[in-house]
């Protein structure tokens, strides 16, 4: 009998340790994400349910928070390790304040707002908003002052107003009090469908808008010093899948379940306003540009030093000899 025993708990024994290879395989990450249900934040969720992450050893805890300033808070405590997206000039803020967070890759570069005005309204392009009223956000890095860079690029004088909100916006245009509104997709695309309103221009088209980032993947430096693997595959896996929703039907299917979605909703919304190169999270663009508007913005005092862009732009290597990070010293216009 006690032969048996021991013979019975070496085979356990044995069972146990062949599982734990696998079992430990896999990483945690905590990750901050903004706006549940945006097609430029769905990656990690669309990623984690079609397995990619776990085929790079990464399991990620999802913490959903309202907008990008709240994603970079959970990351420079330490409550989650990675954030996404999180505007650029914030983060720049934040860096000179002495948080604790880094960059590891872009998470949009341009923009998928646009500008539309009633259907039945005089308005037929972006020349005719000469004396009208247009209407921009009123909080956010960028986005509020993309109006001004829209005006400048058409050679048009207008008057901004400032709205609290695309829903708000929308009723105002609706109601003749707001010549031209805002928005960024999906919202409004249903009443683009419906013919309740018209796209006359796009912030992509400008070029000082186009040519930023201005959404960010950030982390932890506590994360980043212990975790520079487990962060690569992270990356690794993120690219991806970014691959995936531009390339499998599957993709689609998926996001439109995740956000509740008609799939020729999360197709338009694809193809037509999220172009796959907003999403690249291998370059920061811009950067001087967007340094040079936080200074006159004063979210920072001064330009980053080269050291200090060194310190905080640090981008996982696409493919790695040797090391698995290199540091990004951005060379923008």
């Amino acid at each position: 009998m006690q032969r048996i025993r021991c013979v019975t708990y070496a085979v356990a024994a044995a069972g146990l340790f062949a599982l734990m290879p696998e079992a430990s395989a896999d990483e945690v990450l905590r990750l901050a994400v903004a706006q549940r249900g945006a097609w430029d934040s769905a990656a990690p969720q669309l990623g984690q349910s079609a397995g990619i992450f776990k085929k790079h050893g990464i399991v990620l805890d999802l913490l959903y928070v309202e907008d990008a300033g709240e994603a970079e808070l959970p990351v420079a405590s330490g409550k989650a390790d990675v954030g996404l997206p999180v505007g650029l000039m914030g983060v720049l803020r934040a860096y000179v304040r002495g948080a604790a967070i880094r960059i590891i890759g872009a998470s949009l570069t341009g923009s998928a707002n646009y500008w539309y005005v009633a259907a039945n309204s005089s308005i037929k392009t972006i020349k005719d908003i000469n004396g009208r009223t247009i209407g921009h956000p009123n909080s956010g890095d960028t986005g509020r002052y993309d109006v001004f860079d829209l005006m400048k690029q058409y050679g048009v004088r207008a008057t901004p107003i400032s709205k609290n909100g695309a829903a708000a916006t929308f009723d105002s245009v609706m109601s003749g009090q707001l010549d031209v509104g805002w928005a960024t997709p999906p919202f409004g695309i249903d009443a683009i469908e419906g013919g309740q309103i018209r796209i006359v221009a796009r912030a992509n088209d400008v070029p000082t808008i186009r040519d930023k980032t201005v959404r960010v993947v950030v982390v932890n430096t506590d994360t980043l010093q212990k975790r520079k693997d487990a962060l690569a595959r992270f990356m690794g896996a993120y690219r991806e899948t970014l691959e995936w929703m531009y390339s499998d039907p599957a993709a689609l299917k998926s996001y439109a379940e995740f956000a509740g979605v008609s799939e020729t909703l999360a197709r338009r919304l694809r193809d037509e306003f999220f172009t796959k190169k907003l999403l690249s999270p291998d370059s920061i663009v811009g950067l001087k540009s967007v340094v040079k508007e936080a200074v006159a913005l004063s979210y920072i005092r001064a330009p980053l030093a080269k050291q200090q862009t060194a310190e905080l732009i640090q981008l996982p290597a696409v493919k790695s000899i040797g090391a698995w990070f290199r540091v990004f010293s951005p060379q923008s216009p």
